[in-house]
C-alpha cells in the first residue's frame, strides 16, 4: 500500500479504535461487552489454532530435542570422563598401597641383612639378550648400578644384574636354567649349588652326600667373593623334596623359591654388601606350633565301686549323696538275708 495521506489517517483511526476497545474491555471486567464477540472468535478460530499447533509443535519439540541432546551428550561425556578419572584414582591408590607394602618388606629384609639397596621398579619382562627369564628395571649406571649385583625383594633372592644401561638394567632371574647360586642350609650350614629350572623348583646339589636335610628346611645364599654376584644370607627358598643319595658323594634336593617371579614389581639392587655374613638372621622366625589341649578322662565306675543309697555308683566306695551306717568296705559283696525264717 502506498504511503498517502489517506492511509496515514486510516492507520491513526484504527489505532484509536483499538485503544478504545481495550479500554472498554478492561473497564467492563467480567461483564465486558466484548466478551461475547471474543467467545465467538475463539469458537471460530480455536480449531484452526489447534490444527496449526499440532503441525508446528512436533517440529518445535524436535528442534528442542536436538538442542538438548547436544547438551545431554556433553553432560554424559563429562560424567564418563569423571567416572574414568575416579576409577584411575582408585586403581592408582591400590597400586600405590601395594607398592608401599612391597617397599616396606624390602626395607625390612635389607635392614636385617645390613644390605644397602637401590630401589627399582620392573618395567618389562622377557628375553632381552636371549635369556629365558629376565626382567628390565628402571635403574642403571646413572643410579650407581653395575654388572653382577645381587637383586632382591621383600621375599628373597630375585636374581643378578647382567646388563647395565644408563637408565635401565637387565636382571637374570634365579629360576633361569643359566642361573646358579651358592646356598647354605639353615642350621646345619651345609653348602650347595642351586640351579634354576624355569617353573619348577630350584635344583640344589649339596656337597655333602650324607647331609641331614629334610622337607621344610630353609636355604639362604652362600655369598660370593667381594659380594659379586651374590651377597650372603639372602633367603632363597625351602626344601620340598630330597632325592636318595644312593651312596653318591653329593645329595640333591629341590628348593621352592620364596620369590614369585611372574609377579615382580618393586625390587632392590644391593649396591653395598654387609660387613659380616648375616647367616640365617634374614630368615623370618619359624612358626611355633600351638600347644594341643589335654583332655581329662571322665571317672567311670569300677567293679570295686560301691553304690550309694540312691543307686548312684561312687568311686572307691564313698557315697556321693546321703549317708548310710551300714556301707560296705570296698570289694565286699553284700549278703542276702531271708525273710521267711530259713
Amino acid at each position: 500500500m502506498r504511503d498517502t495521506k489517506e492511509s496515514r489517517l486510516l492507520l491513526v483511526l484504527l489505532v484509536v479504535v483499538a485503544l478504545a476497545l481495550i479500554t472498554v474491555d478492561i473497564r467492563g471486567g467480567e461483564n465486558s461487552p466484548l466478551d461475547r464477540p471474543r467467545r465467538v472468535a475463539q469458537s471460530a478460530f480455536g480449531p484452526v489454532e489447534n490444527a496449526v499447533s499440532g503441525v508446528v509443535d512436533p517440529v518445535g519439540n524436535a528442534v528442542d530435542a536436538v538442542r538438548d541432546s547436544g547438551r545431554d551428550s556433553s553432560t554424559i561425556k563429562r560424567l564418563e570422563r569423571e567416572n574414568t578419572q575416579l576409577k584411575q584414582q582408585l586403581g592408582s591408590k591400590d597400586t600405590t598401597r601395594a607398592r608401599a607394602q612391597e617397599l616396606d618388606k624390602l626395607l625390612r629384609v635389607a635392614g636385617a641383612g645390613q644390605y644397602t639397596v637401590k630401589g627399582a621398579q620392573v618395567i618389562a619382562i622377557g628375553a632381552a639378550q636371549g635369556f629365558s627369564w629376565t626382567i628390565t628395571i628402571d635403574s642403571g649406571s646413572n643410579d650407581g648400578l653395575k654388572r653382577d649385583m645381587t637383586v632382591i625383594n621383600g621375599d628373597g633372592l630375585v636374581g643378578r644384574v647382567t646388563t647395565v644401561g644408563r637408565s635401565t638394567s637387565t636382571v637374570l632371574l634365579a629360576n633361569d636354567p643359566d642361573f646358579t647360586v651358592g646356598t647354605r642350609l639353615e642350621g646345619s650350614q651345609e653348602i650347595g649349588f642351586a640351579t634354576g629350572q624355569g617353573n619348577r623348583p630350584l635344583r640344589d646339589q649339596l656337597l655333602n652326600g650324607k647331609a641331614d636335610v629334610h622337607k621344610g628346611d630353609r636355604v639362604v645364599s652362600f655369598g660370593s667373593e667381594q659380594d659379586k654376584p651374590f651377597v650372603p644370607g639372602v633367603p632363597v627358598g625351602k626344601v620340598v623334596s630330597v632325592e636318595p643319595s644312593g651312596g653318591n658323594l653329593t645329595k640333591t634336593v629341590e628348593v621352592q623359591p620364596y620369590v614369585g617371579f611372574t609377579k615382580l614389581d618393586v625390587v632392590g639392587v644391593v649396591v653395598v654388601g654387609p660387613r659380616t655374613d648375616p647367616r640365617d638372621s634374614v630368615l623370618p622366625p619359624k612358626p611355633t606350633a600351638s600347644p594341643t589341649a589335654k583332655t581329662t578322662p571322665k571317672n567311670t565306675a569300677s567293679p570295686g565301686d560301691s553304690a550309694s543309697p540312691g543307686g548312684t555308683p561312687t568311686s572307691g566306695g564313698t557315697p556321693t549323696s546321703g549317708t548310710t551306717d551300714n556301707a560296705l568296705p570296698p570289694g565286699t559283696k553284700p549278703t542276702s538275708t531271708s525273710t521267711n525264717g530259713d
